[in-house]
């Protein structure tokens, strides 16, 4: 298992994948159609305008969402963190969804009242954690907030009309079905973003020590948790905007590297982004091609597997949550 997460065999999986995407589909392009240098009108416009620019958005949000997720297991020292979980894509979809149903479709507009819903969420997560005195506190004050968010999202989808009512819609489930050249510019913005979370992975290793001796070896621990915080909101709250919500990719991810090469940052952060590239890339294909011309929201694939297996975790770490 441990050659298969390593960083050989994921670029192969991410190269085999992406062959997949670019071929297959509601319309299939044999090989020869994509070796010729003049591509029919229709061949160009399914792989131009339609498969490249989801598949690099595909890639990005996945490297980026799983990249996050092991970022905040390290920072909450607790491998059932994730951004879906605590709160902070939930209130993102919820501050994405309000913008939608009451001001316009403006996507920098969705991005910047993602990003205020997500650092929100987050911040509130933190400040009744710190009241419970406890790292399970922050974990059940998440799945708080990550309910009513939801169940604003919800009432969201109640009131809209026919014409906003798949679009509300889109955040709760989450989709790469709009994807578009201009969704796919905007989350190259997750590249910067994630090249500062691999600046931080010395001091999560720290961080993971535990306050106190974090604290003796000289780290700053209200700056880095604001950092941390603000970089993660801003991918997660970014992600939503352009996809919707992709649940237990950030929660999964990463606790299979852990499993497969240990927990050290250095290398737990580039192999969660590629396995997370992988994961998103095969559910992608599931989701486009399993009732195909039809199409399953990728956000409701990834829930059916993680669901059982974030069970699985509360399990195994139900000594250490007091459970």
């Amino acid at each position: 298992m441990k050659y298969l997460v390593s960083y050989p065999a994921l670029l192969i999986a991410i190269l085999v994948l992406t062959g997949v995407t670019i071929a297959s589909g509601s319309a299939a392009i044999s090989m020869a159609d994509l070796m010729t240098l003049s591509p029919s009108p229709v061949t160009y416009t399914i792989l131009w305008e339609i498969r490249l620019p989801r598949l690099l958005l595909v890639l990005l949000v996945g490297s980026s969402v799983a990249m996050t997720g092991a970022a905040i297991q390290g920072l909450f020292r607790n491998p059932l963190a994730d951004p879906a979980l605590i709160g902070v894509s939930s209130g993102a979809a919820l501050f994405a969804a309000g913008y939608l149903m009451l001001i316009g479709t403006s996507q920098t507009g969705v991005m910047v009242c993602a990003f205020i819903g997500g650092l929100l969420a987050t911040v509130l997560v933190i400040a009744i954690g710190r009241r419970s005195h406890g790292i399970a506190g922050m974990l059940l004050a998440g799945i708080a907030i990550n309910a009513l968010c939801l169940a604003g999202v919800g009432l969201f989808t109640f009131l809209s009309d026919d014409g906003q009512l798949r679009s509300v819609a889109f955040w709760a489930l989450g989709s790469f079905a709009s994807s578009d050249w201009e969704a796919a510019r905007l989350s190259l913005l997750l590249i910067p973003a994630m090249g500062l979370l691999i600046r931080e992975q010395r001091r999560l290793d720290l961080i993971t020590l535990g306050d106190d001796a974090a604290g003796h070896l000289g780290l700053d621990i209200r700056q880095f948790r604001l950092r941390l915080i603000l970089i993660t909101a801003f991918i997660i709250s970014l992600s939503v905007s352009l996809v919707g919500i992709i649940s237990f990719v950030g929660l999964v991810v990463p606790h299979i590297i852990r499993l497969c090469r240990g927990s050290t940052h250095g290398l737990l952060l580039p192999l969660s982004a590629l396995l997370g590239s992988v994961v998103l890339l095969a559910a992608d294909n599931v989701s486009r091609n399993l009732v195909s011309p039809a199409e399953i929201p990728v956000g409701l694939l990834t829930s059916l597997v993680g669901g059982p297996f974030f069970v699985y975790l509360i399990l195994q770490q139900r000594d250490r949550l007091s459970m």
